[in-house]
């Protein structure tokens, strides 16, 4: 029987506790230890069996894990993902990858340079309903894709701002906080991302950052997507209400993406495949497909994901450099929104 992958989590935030919970519920993983400098993570490393730093730097002075999970704040990954390479550990860094492309780019060559993996936690391509969704299209099914159309419409309670202020302030609104998932996604799906335009609207609570934003972005594939998303639109279509893959949210039989191709059409997450019957014609009648859904812990599939890459038997699916490039359609998006012009991405 092959030795647990020893693990280790570095931040016990909300999501860092996610991470924690499926490490131990994993028989190939072990939670060797949890980093974080707030008081109360050591009463819960004594709760779980596991060892409790304060910071990475005592850490690796005390341990050689197989590989760290960073959940930690965002401007604190560029320089805890540079320690884990720099004592050879690799390391799945939770989205964002950094807090601008110039801070991605350094962890990007770092990890070039020492060969150390580094993923990034877009665990959405781990969902058997996206990779379904590639397989279909990858099949031809719905021909050449001509347009996608994507909503993340959500309504955020007081709550969410007050437990965390920094989700008020500038560059902390839904443009950069949520949509980076949907953005990943859709290059996944459907290609790279050469220009964009966004309309944004100031948020109604009077934060500093917008609520609402919409965008038209163009594809190297000549795929035209329009993507909206909100914090303050009360409704079912976004992909945590459609998708049924966390039970925090109460689920809805709805889809947030539609994918519009030469021969037919497909929604996701619930994967309606839509064709005429006979000839295409907008005369001829259309009639819907319907699969077997199959539904996993995308989280679950990400964390074994990152212990087969430990291991050396597949390559990242989402690597720093991919990472890279969804935070540069993001910075794109919000560059496009504040100077109201087209933006042009490099390639």
């Amino acid at each position: 029987m092959n030795k647990p992958i020893q693990l280790v989590v570095a931040g016990a935030g909300l999501i860092g506790k996610q991470h924690i919970e499926r490490i131990q519920h994993l028989d190939e993983t072990n939670l060797l230890a949890i980093v974080d400098p707030a008081a109360q993570t050591q009463a819960l490393c004594q709760e779980l069996g596991c060892l409790y730093f304060a910071d990475l730097d005592s850490m690796f002075a005390a341990c050689q894990p197989d590989g760290v999970l960073l959940a930690t704040p965002t401007p604190l990954h560029v320089a805890l993902a540079e320690t884990c390479i720099n004592h050879q550990c690799p390391v799945l860094i939770e989205k964002p990858i950094a807090i601008s492309t110039a801070e991605a780019q350094q962890i990007v060559d770092s990890s070039q340079a020492s060969q150390v993996p580094v993923l990034v936690g877009h665990h959405r391509r781990h969902s058997p309903l996206i990779q379904s969704a590639r397989e279909l299209i990858v099949a031809g099914e719905i021909g050449q894709i001509r347009a996608l159309n994507m909503q993340c419409w959500l309504y955020k309670p007081d709550d969410y701002f007050e437990v965390a202020p920094w989700r008020k302030r500038k560059g902390a609104g839904p443009l950069s906080v949520n949509l980076v998932h949907d953005i990943d996604l859709a290059r996944y799906l459907c290609g790279e991302v050469i220009c964009v335009h966004t309309m944004s609207h100031q948020s109604s609570r009077g934060f500093e950052n917008e609520d609402t934003a919409a965008a038209v972005l163009q594809f190297n594939t000549g795929v035209v997507a329009t993507v909206s998303v909100s914090d303050s639109i009360v409704s079912p279509w976004s992909w945590e209400m459609t998708a049924r893959e966390n039970p925090a949210y109460p689920p809805v039989q709805q889809s947030s993406y539609q994918i519009g191709g030469s021969h037919g059409s497909l929604s996701v997450p619930d994967l309606t495949l839509w064709h005429n019957n006979g000839e295409r014609s907008w005369w001829n009648p259309i009639c819907a497909t319907n699969p077997v859904l199959s539904f996993a812990d995308p989280l679950v599939n990400q964390l074994k994901h990152f212990c087969q890459v430990i291991a050396g038997t597949v390559p990242p699916l989402v690597s720093a450099e991919e990472g890279l490039k969804s935070l540069r359609v993001i910075e794109a998006l919000q560059q496009s929104a504040v100077e109201q012009r087209t933006i042009t991405i490099e390639q």
